[in-house]
């Protein structure tokens, strides 16, 4: 047993660590790929990048539906959204520095973000079919396209200006379509990594991909908010978070299933845990939000604030 779950833990960080150096190649060849090919920067930066920084969760997604092991897609996407809203944001200030931000459109991306919570807990509960999981997928440009309208500047993008490529453009497609299949091996030996781990000690599979796994795959959304930081660019920083939550509740969660129907929460058991993690995820979101809107900065007490908030989820499985 204790070899089994040993090798199980080596793959599974193997697993996240090729998901991320994939998932970042992926996204930076494929911006240059669109480059070259006259694509717009706005279009890159609020579609490609966007998304792209979720690739992890949703090659998770993919395969873990595939395989029948619907628990893993649904703890990782939406264990991703607290981590990032509480952990990855409550470092910044301390792996960077403390930064500022806008009121209403904190305000206005967060409301947004606990309504796309709110939206999967509902499919979750009622039960995914293909329907309501392209429902969900759509809803993510809708809620894209009124935020934007509703804001009074543009979304922040991952990168605010995009070089023009030194290299053909068939160059980077290679390197991004490598990118994407290590993505995709990286998915397989996550998933496959989590199921060994819940079979050798016993844990649901959606406790350690909510708990474990989404610390993995919400990486890359620390490290480009770390670079938009060390840049000055901490609108970006901001509205990639929440606008990586976003997504993470819609795309990366409903992708799996629109594909391949699988259920979920099937013990009674997991599903009143899951019920209280995430009334408690949406509690958290709402704090996080409310607190940037009155104090309109991300400084220290801010990050102790929410780093708490996360730590307290580990809590709230013995009081439930």
């Amino acid at each position: 047993m204790i070899f089994g779950v040993a090798f199980a833990i080596a793959v599974l960080i193997s697993g996240i660590v090729l998901l991320n150096i994939s998932s970042d190649k992926a996204v930076e060849h494929s911006i240059h790929c669109a480059s070259a090919l006259g694509i717009s920067s706005l279009m890159i930066g609020l579609i490609l990048v966007s998304v792209g920084t979720d690739l992890p969760e949703i090659a998770n997604s993919i395969i873990s539906c595939a395989s029948g092991h619907g628990d893993i897609d649904v703890g990782d996407s939406l264990g991703s959204v607290l981590t990032q809203i509480t952990l990855v944001l409550g470092l910044l200030p301390f792996l960077g520095k403390g930064f500022r931000v806008k009121r209403k459109e904190t305000l206005i991306i967060g409301a947004f973000e606990v309504l796309a919570i709110a939206l999967a807990t509902a499919v979750v509960l009622t039960g995914f079919t293909r329907e309501k999981a392209l429902l969900l997928i759509a809803s993510w440009p809708v809620f894209l396209f009124i935020i934007r309208r509703t804001s009074t500047k543009k979304i922040a993008k991952k990168r605010q200006h995009v070089s023009q490529p030194s290299r053909h453009y068939l160059y980077h497609l290679v390197i991004a379509a490598l990118g994407f299949v290590g993505v995709a091996i990286g998915g397989i030996a996550v998933v496959q990594s989590v199921i060994s781990l819940s079979r050798e000690l016993g844990i649901s599979e959606f406790f350690i991909s909510f708990f474990g796994l989404a610390i993995g795959t919400s990486l890359p959304e620390l490290a480009v908010d770390l670079r938009a930081i060390h840049k000055r660019q901490y609108e970006l920083a901001i509205g990639d978070i929440i606008g990586s939550c976003i997504v993470d509740a819609t795309v990366s969660i409903s992708i799996g299933q629109l594909f391949f129907p699988t259920p979920v929460l099937v013990e009674s058991f997991t599903r009143a845990r899951f019920l209280s993690l995430i009334f408690y995820a949406i509690i958290a979101s709402l704090v996080v939000i409310i607190t940037l809107s009155l104090r309109k900065k991300v400084d220290r007490k801010a990050g102790v604030l929410f780093i708490s908030l996360y730590s307290f989820t580990y809590a709230l499985l013995y009081i439930t």
